[in-house]
């Protein structure tokens, strides 16, 4: 009976040994990867600068690759891996600008955040404490860098600075027309500037300007000139 009692204890222990050393592997393969995914793998290449531009900068990101371009005098100057929107919360193209920053935002949101003027809800460039899901279509639209890389772009990027979204597919579900506003819209100025027909800022309102547009567009294909771009209209257009 003893001999027995002695065995099942002896056995206890080592179960109990076994399921310790799982869970401290565990947890030290975590600790590892997160260091590893803040330190190592902070920029895309550690050939990349790590002095601050000298001209003035833009920044260029790009949806469907995961990359965010700092270019400095309109020179690509370094990348950096990020994370996108999810598909049902996508990350809004369009052209816009830095218009405020600040330290520790709030949870979730890393060390820094760069906040866009874009018009119909909140989005910026900020850091997150899930290092892991840099390289994914992620976030509730906003873009997610390691905190690392975040806290040296935020010493580059000053108040103003221009920031182009670009690359992700936008479905027309609707007539675009005046006042209306979304990344719809930021998808048709973006394709009328690159043809030719608009001249101003991809932000997603429909104004006068891209009325405009959209009039001269329809007057040089031939067809009723409405300033109405019709899903028709967009299809042809290629959006």
């Amino acid at each position: 009976m003893n001999s027995l009692w002695s065995f099942k204890v002896r056995r206890s222990r080592i179960f109990f040994g076994i399921a310790v050393l799982a869970i401290l592997s565990i947890v030290f393969s975590i600790l590892g990867f997160e260091y590893m995914d803040e330190q190592d793998l902070a920029a895309i290449d550690s050939r990349q600068p790590f002095e601050a531009p000298a001209g003035k900068v833009s920044i260029l990101i790009k949806v469907q690759s995961r990359e965010l371009e700092l270019h400095n005098d309109g020179e690509l100057y370094k990348k950096y891996r990020i994370a996108v929107g999810k598909s049902k919360t996508p990350t809004p193209i369009g052209e816009w600008n830095v218009v405020w920053k600040d330290y520790d935002w709030g949870t979730g949101f890393g060390t820094r955040w760069m906040g866009l003027n874009v018009p119909w809800g909140t989005f910026g460039i900020h850091g997150t404490n899930k290092p892991w899901s840099i390289g994914q279509f992620a976030s509730h639209g906003c873009i997610r860098m390691r905190n690392k890389d975040v806290e040296e772009l935020f010493e580059w990027t000053p108040i103003g600075t221009p920031v182009s979204i670009t690359g992700r597919n936008i479905r027309i579900e609707r007539n675009l027309k005046y006042k209306a506003s979304g990344s719809d819209v930021a998808a048709l100025q973006l394709k009328l500037k690159e043809m030719g027909y608009f001249q101003g800022r991809a932000d997603g309102l429909f104004g006068t300007m891209t009325e405009e547009a959209v009039k001269a567009y329809q007057a040089d294909k031939g067809v009723a000139v409405t300033g109405v771009a019709s899903k028709e209209l967009c299809t042809a257009l290629g959006i």
